[in-house]
């Protein structure tokens, strides 16, 4: 054999040799990467399918999602055209109606006072809102902050309607 050929042999012998350790050391590791990917009890509580067909305007309901209260509201005529009437500069929390709800018609927000995490009540307060009787802050008909030590408006989950009568969650 001449040297040329050695050379090329013992080139593909390493390439060989490495390819078949990374190829080892891959097969070893993945176990120990994917035992940290969550179980499937927590994969099924990433979203949740709500149906909302029952609800009458003016009414809302509640459901949990990742342990949280969920509030789905129904807005009337009436309560859309107050939220949207309200002056940016009057909120605590600047943020449009529009850019909360995705259908004017519907509201969805996580049901989590963002001063300490009580949950307010519904149909309540001074703006008609949501109010937290635990340390007296108001939310109007869009769920933004208006009065009290709350520092922002209720949060807007990620959520996107399948059908007319369903609310995916998550």
């Amino acid at each position: 054999m001449s040297d040329q050929e050695k050379t090329k042999r013992r080139d593909f012998l390493f390439t060989a040799s490495y390819a078949l350790g990374a190829v080892g050391v891959g097969a070893a590791v993945w176990p120990l990467i994917d035992q940290m990917n969550p179980d499937s009890s927590v994969k099924a509580l990433a979203s949740t399918e709500v149906d909302i067909s029952t609800i009458e305007p003016g009414k809302s309901i509640t459901v949990l999602w990742r342990g949280k209260p969920v509030f789905i509201k129904r807005r009337t005529k009436d309560e859309i055209a107050e939220a949207k009437a309200v002056k940016l500069e009057d909120l605590i929390h600047p943020e449009k109606d529009e850019d909360r709800a995705k259908n004017s018609e519907w509201l969805v927000m996580i049901g989590v006072c963002t001063h300490l995490g009580c949950v307010p009540l519904g149909d309540k307060g001074e703006y008609n809102g949501w109010f937290c009787p635990c340390h007296g802050s108001h939310y109007d008909t869009s769920g933004r902050i208006r009065k009290g030590p709350a520092p922002t408006n209720l949060e807007i989950p990620k959520y996107e309607f399948v059908n007319s009568n369903t609310i995916k969650i998550g």
